[in-house]
């Protein structure tokens, strides 16, 4: 089977539910609870510096307004990205994709990086975090693992740093998953939970291919896809469903 090094649960942007998503702060909450893989998003601010945020816009998770991909790093390190969750995490600021890696590397913990670009910035993004990933990650450290629904950023990734591991983001199925998943030589595909089956899962297996699920939430899914040999989950119940506290 694929190369395949990653702990089975994966806590969502973070702990994104019971801190600020996409922040140091998650980090720390979701190793609090036992989890050492993170998944997160990436993007590009104005001067190409990689670094995490879901949205296209600053309004809904930090005191920015506006595109995201307009404003510089060092402006954007100046905002509060914690405060709008909890007053306990005011202050809390976007967290570089430098920071990310310090922390993952420093704790041993494993990192998916969904490549989530701004609109037009697709292959750039790919290519620019890549980039990234060859020359910052080190190379005894267990390689971050690149996803995205975007196939244009994957395909750029692929082509930058065909070393790094890669997954095929899925939200609706389609005659053409596999051949996708294949052609971009990735390592894993991850599935939105409803649409999986036990033989959608055996058809990846059959080809090489992990199967991740997101966002699994509740336990008895959980048990479902497992007995189903799924390769891993991604939570944001990281308070009720891990390795720690959760046993199959």
């Amino acid at each position: 089977m694929a190369f395949w090094p990653y702990p089975f649960w994966f806590a969502h942007r973070g702990a994104g539910q019971q801190a600020p998503e996409n922040t140091l702060a998650a980090f720390r909450v979701g190793a609090a609870h036992g989890f050492n893989a993170f998944e997160c998003d990436v993007k590009l601010s104005a001067d190409g510096v990689p670094y995490l945020l879901h949205d296209d816009t600053l309004d809904r998770t930090t005191t920015g307004r506006g595109a995201a991909q307009a404003w510089s790093w060092s402006d954007l390190s100046q905002l509060d990205a914690g405060g709008w969750l909890d007053s306990a995490f005011a202050g809390e600021p976007p967290a570089s994709l430098a920071a990310v890696a310090a922390f993952c590397v420093g704790t041993g913990s494993a990192l998916n990086l969904e490549l989530k670009p701004c609109p037009g910035q697709e292959r750039l993004t790919g290519r620019s975090v890549a980039r990234w990933l060859r020359r910052c990650w080190p190379a005894n450290a267990l390689p971050a693992l690149l996803s995205s629904f975007e196939v244009p950023a994957l395909e750029a990734a692929r082509d930058e740093a065909p070393e790094s591991p890669r997954a095929l983001l899925l939200d609706q199925l389609s005659e053409a998953w596999l051949r996708q998943a294949l052609d971009l030589d990735c390592t894993a595909v991850v599935v939105h939970h409803p649409l999986l089956s036990e033989a959608f899962i055996d058809q990846a297996h059959a080809a090489d291919l992990k199967v991740l699920s997101y966002t699994v939430n509740d336990a008895t899914v959980a048990l479902r896809l497992k007995s189903w040999q799924v390769d891993g989950l991604i939570t944001d119940a990281v308070d009720r469903l891990s390795a720690t506290n959760f046993t199959f």
